[in-house]
């Protein structure tokens, strides 16, 4: 099983990268299972929001949050901080959406923010980090992730996000 913890804030699309990741891995194989669930306080925008991915075969039955997860993603470098270290499983990864730099090997910094600017025009990362995510996650690649964006967004917005994703994987890979 995989556990991805995703950290952003209301209106980043943390709880709608963990869906699309999660229908990916579902879309995969039949044995495939997902969940995919958000948790947040007070509904508004630019508050601090978590999303959980749970990916495995069989039953998923445990719906409980994710404490210690395999990769830990951060939407917003502003979330970020040392107690991100204490989330990540024995040899996870962090993804990290930043224009600096993170000398630790555990850490992934992708300037998410820069390229959601050049290609949808909006500084919504979501898509951007995903792509990021999936060029260290080699259980689902961008072909997998390709089919659930064009399945759950629009025809008008999945376009440019799959060129984001394709972007952000070149950038890490």
């Amino acid at each position: 099983m995989y556990e991805i913890l995703w950290h952003g804030r209301g209106g980043q699309g943390a709880f709608t990268a963990a869906k699309l990741l999660s229908a990916a891995w579902t879309f995969k194989t039949d044995e495939n299972k997902a969940l995919a669930f958000p948790s947040f306080g007070p509904e508004r925008r630019g508050a601090p929001v978590r999303a959980f991915s749970r990916l495995g075969t069989g039953s998923l039955g445990d719906r409980s949050q994710i404490r210690k997860a395999d990769y830990v993603v951060f939407l917003d470098d502003t979330l970020f901080d040392d107690h991100a270290y204490e989330e990540l499983k024995d040899g996870g990864k962090i993804i990290l959406c930043t224009a600096k730099k993170v000398e630790d090997n555990r850490v992934i910094c992708i300037d998410g923010q820069r390229i959601a600017l050049e290609i949808l025009k909006r500084p919504i990362t979501n898509t951007v980090v995903l792509g990021a995510l999936l060029s260290e996650f080699k259980a689902i690649s961008v072909e997998n992730l390709e089919s659930a964006v064009r399945k759950i967004m629009s025809a008008k917005i999945a376009p440019l996000n799959l060129e984001a994703i394709k972007r952000a994987y070149e950038e890490v890979a």
